[in-house]
């Protein structure tokens, strides 16, 4: 099991990063919440790591908090979610708005994430009430989890691809259809913004904190 990684980010994209360690490139899935967090490409980074194995296929899932990733493990024992799916949810709500939602049984923020229906959403609050309480101890206050998840201008990425059209590749890779991508982009676009904050923002106004 690979459970840690720290090494050079090589390279970021929304979903993915891929980080150098020991002469090694891995290629580490990551949610949005963790590519929001992660430092410029050409410095370190420490990941801690799910390493998920298929009949045909491997997978390497990493995330900036400890936290994080154990809530990522208790989501994937539920029944009919899978790696994917869990990233798709901490990347719509941070760790912080996931346990809120439970905690409340919101099901209605739950079905606005991609891939999420009602069943699973009630799933979802039904087995993780239970599983939040082993991760008791390492709940991160609200206000820390919401200051981190701000990305300032000065740290945003410089790319030479159009932003608009980065964000709404972006959300379409989470499971959002082109329409709903391309709306939410067009309603939080302002000029000189990165394809970090144009996926940010449209997160939150798609699926507000609870």
């Amino acid at each position: 099991m690979i459970g840690r990684i720290r090494g050079i980010l090589v390279e970021k994209t929304p979903g993915q990063a891929l980080v150098e360690c020991a002469g090694l490139g891995y290629e580490v899935d990551i949610p949005y919440t963790t590519f929001f967090n992660l430092p410029e490409p050409g410095d370190e980074v420490v990941l801690h790591t799910h390493f998920a194995v298929r009949e045909d296929h491997q997978s390497l899932f990493g995330f900036t908090a400890r936290f994080d990733r154990d809530l990522f493990r208790q989501l994937i024992k539920v029944n009919g979610v899978g790696p994917k799916l869990a990233v798709g949810i901490l990347s719509g709500l941070d760790a912080n708005q996931f346990i809120r939602c439970v905690e409340a049984r919101d099901v209605n923020a739950l079905v606005k994430l991609p891939g999420v229906g009602k069943k699973t959403a009630e799933r979802l609050l039904i087995e993780m009430a239970d599983r939040i309480n082993q991760l008791e101890g390492q709940f991160v206050p609200s206000s820390a989890s919401e200051g981190a998840a701000d990305v300032s201008p000065a740290r945003a990425s410089q790319s030479a691809h159009d932003p608009v059209e980065e964000a709404e590749a972006a959300l379409i890779s989470l499971g959002y259809k082109p329409q709903e991508a391309a709306k939410a982009i067009s309603k939080v676009s302002e000029d000189g913004m990165s394809s970090q904050e144009l996926i940010r923002l449209a997160l939150r106004a798609m699926i507000p904190a609870s």
